[in-house]
């Protein structure tokens, strides 16, 4: 059976998996990313890692995987195949299409952004699947976004399209890493629904999850903590739906984990600060965690597609 190796690496764990022409999910790994071991050692697990995949894929199929797709975080320059820079990973200029070609044989490799490659396997084969303009944006550590257009993402000119979670909606609010203050991240991201509550009930360890917990018991501070998060999350998004016009708003991450509790009042809040714009069907992600490793092995039956074509 022909089929993609497809890598989702993270700060802490990486997904991996082999993946069919249609987008099926032929066989799911998962690994410590083992950052603590240094930049060199993360490359050398993705390295292994793949490899592994080979054999198991001649093994399991009769065949070797005929392209590879990887997703990583941080700033990428897919075109020429280079991880530039990645805070939580500590590397540079990582010349990750080229080391993994090597590694498995000569095959074309595909390297994406880890939020656009989990939007692009979201916009084809999950929650937006039909739609030929939509917005993906996962609410996790940060807040970022992927901009679909026509079964495909925009990477804009620089490849920084899409960064959303840095849409001033406070002008006097947090600072954030960025250098600006009352950033979208800063206000609505799990992260911040988590240090928000965490401070508004006193207890150090509690999360976003806890918040939206109490939120569903009546909870009124957890009420305004959770509905301070969502007023600023829905200013961020009327501001992506004025610029961009997206017929499907898919809204993931651990934040979206909270279900209706998050979503009934966000498109309220939406609803309520449009003017002329159309509002757009707002709906939760589909495929969870896997949507990274899956929209990885697409970029990967996209080279293959490319490669054919030319």
């Amino acid at each position: 059976m022909r089929h993609v190796i497809a890598l989702d690496v993270g700060g802490t764990g990486m997904k991996a998996a082999l993946v069919g022409a249609d987008g099926t999910l032929l066989h799911a790994a998962r690994r410590a990313t083992g950052r603590e071991r240094g930049p060199e050692a993360v490359v050398e697990t993705i390295l292994a890692f793949a490899a592994e995949l080979r054999a198991y894929g001649e093994e399991r199929f009769g065949t070797s995987a005929v392209a590879a797709g990887v997703a990583v975080p941080g700033i990428v320059d897919a075109g020429n195949g280079i991880a530039v820079y990645a805070s939580n990973l500590g590397w540079r200029d990582v010349p990750m299409r080229a080391l993994l070609g090597e590694r498995l044989g000569g095959v074309p490799v595909a390297l994406g952004h880890d939020v656009r490659t989990g939007g692009l396997a979201e916009g084809r084969i999950g929650a937006g699947k039909g739609a030929d303009r939509f917005l993906f944006v996962p609410l996790g550590t940060g807040i970022a976004g992927a901009i679909g257009i026509a079964g495909s993402i925009e990477e804009g000119a620089h490849g920084y399209a899409g960064e959303i979670g840095h849409i001033v909606v406070r002008p006097d609010g947090p600072e954030c890493g960025c250098g600006q203050r009352g950033c979208l991240e800063t206000l609505a991201s799990a992260s911040a629904v988590t240090r928000a509550w965490a401070a508004a009930c006193g207890d150090p360890d509690a999360d976003a999850a806890d918040c939206a917990k109490a939120v569903e018991s009546g909870d009124p501070a957890a009420v305004r903590v959770w509905q301070d998060a969502v007023d600023a999350l829905a200013a961020g998004l009327v501001t992506a739906l004025t610029l961009l016009d997206p017929r499907t708003l898919i809204i993931g991450g651990g934040l979206a984990e909270a279900g209706e509790t998050l979503f009934t009042p966000l498109r309220a809040a939406v609803e309520e600060r449009v003017t002329f714009q159309k509002l757009p069907h707002i709906v939760p992600a589909a495929l969870g965690d896997t949507a990274g490793c899956l929209g990885a092995g697409l970029l990967a039956w996209d080279l293959l597609s490319t490669e054919v074509s030319a």
